[in-house]
């Protein structure tokens, strides 16, 4: 914490900003959010670094997942709910199989900035600043919608705050209740294609439910049948809506960045001298890290030690995100590393990002199948390494998308365009996920 202030972050490099017309309109809206309320609370945050500190010592799972970027156009309760049922879901699978407790982390309220390979976008001979997310600028390809317009950080809170008061209505009013989320995966297998496949775990659940109530264990003696905790997370790209909402703890007298639970450092801004990783190592939230394939064993232990300078469980999650061409040359090495310094830290797997292609009819997608091996592989290199596969960090809807192809109801290229809604990068859709949740249920089994 040496010299570190909620803005000394703005005497670095920092990279994937946007570039805004009027400063002082800037400045204001930033003022502005620093006197709203905190959007979660510190108490929440150390509760989730708690559970995350269980993960890194092999006593759990973390599910993480949400959608590649939160749209405010799709911004509606249907689709909160939906994506909320889906995670419940996910986690119960897992939960089961796993005989280990499930953390559910969302990529919501709160998932509105993208970074982006490039600064401007050229479309028919047009080029105009890229679509970097609705907290920036808008995803409509005209000069006025590609405007960043500092206001849209206000946009994003409200929509943030609204998005998390239905998601704690969601886990304490009953929606989360056992019973609720195990007939919904009963459905889904007996309508799923290769359901045989994944009748046993479900009639187990099934039989386990009913046996709890014959013994007395219900949702009216027992709240966690009924109740369930839901922790929010979204990658902190833009640090002057981070060090806005960064509220000082009354408690502990630590500063906590109050827009979400946990946040983490993307791929392209993890430079050990620029802003994010100096906003980061000071703020006392659980945090992620993603890592490529081209992440060096000394770089990692480097962002390690500036990160979690006193090896705390649960502080710092690093996030993999390798493409399943290259995660068994590149993973075990790092593993290894991390493993031999001694390091407490969350291995989760993103088998999304590295796998990104361009269908033949110009589609972004990604292939069920390719997102499938990264995962085995990440459990696999685990198991050879003697180190804990922790979690998994899906892009993913509760709705009936097609954006990514396979799966048990093969989804092809031509399926595609038919409700390809993404403004980002594509997403597993609802029984694309839950078909995903009940195969990695296996690898827990094994591991």
């Amino acid at each position: 914490m040496e010299n570190w202030q909620p803005d000394s972050w703005r005497s670095k490099p920092i990279l994937q900003q946007p570039e805004y017309d009027d400063a002082a309109q800037v400045t204001h809206v930033e003022q502005t959010l620093s006197k709203y309320p905190p959007l979660v609370f510190a108490a929440e945050t150390r509760e989730l670094r708690r559970q995350l500190g269980e993960v890194s010592m092999g006593k759990g799972f973390l599910l993480q997942g949400g959608d590649c970027a939160e749209s405010f156009d799709e911004f509606n309760a249907p689709k909160i709910r939906d994506t909320f049922k889906v995670i419940l879901q996910m986690a119960i699978v897992m939960t089961f199989a796993g005989r280990c407790p499930v953390t559910k982390v969302a990529r919501m309220a709160g998932q509105y900035a993208k970074p982006r390979s490039s600064n401007l976008e050229t479309i028919d001979g047009v080029t105009l600043p890229s679509y970097r997310g609705d907290i920036i600028n808008s995803f409509e390809f005209t000069e006025a919608a590609r405007r960043p317009d500092p206001n849209r950080l206000l946009d994003a809170y409200h929509r943030s705050a609204s998005t998390l008061n239905l998601l704690r209505a969601f886990a304490q009013g009953g929606l989360a209740d056992l019973h609720e989320v195990n007939r919904w995966n009963m459905a889904f297998v007996e309508n799923n294609p290769l359901k045989d496949r994944y009748q046993d775990i479900a009639r187990r659940i099934q039989d386990t439910l009913q046996f709890m109530d014959t013994i007395g264990i219900n949702a009216s003696n027992t709240p966690a049948l009924h109740e369930t905790s839901l922790f929010t997370s979204h990658e902190a790209l833009l640090l002057n809506y981070e060090q806005a909402l960064t509220r000082i703890d009354t408690l502990t007298g630590k500063p906590y960045n109050c827009s979400a639970h946990m946040v983490w450092i993307g791929e392209r801004t993890r430079q050990l001298d620029h802003a994010h990783v100096e906003f980061f190592r000071g703020i006392h939230n659980p945090i992620g890290v993603k890592v490529g394939p081209g992440m060096d064993e000394d770089e990692l232990i480097r962002l390690t030690d500036v990160l979690n300078p006193t090896n705390d469980p649960g502080r710092l999650t690093f996030i993999t995100r390798m493409g399943a061409e290259n995660l068994e040359k590149n993973l075990p090495r790092l593993l290894r590393r991390v493993k031999q310094e001694g390091r407490n830290v969350v291995w989760s797997s993103d088998p999304m990002h590295g796998n990104t292609i361009k269908a033949s009819n110009g589609y972004k997608t990604r292939n069920f199948d390719a997102i499938l091996s990264e995962i085995r592989q990440f459990f696999a290199a685990h198991k050879a390494e003697g180190t804990h596969a922790g979690g998994v960090h899906l892009e993913m809807t509760g709705q009936h998308v097609t954006e990514c192809t396979g799966g048990a109801y093969q989804i092809s290229d031509d399926d595609l365009k038919q409700a390809y809604k993404t403004q980002c990068d594509p997403r597993l859709n609802a029984d694309q996920v839950l078909e995903m949740a009940f195969l990695v249920s296996d690898h827990l089994r094994n591991n």
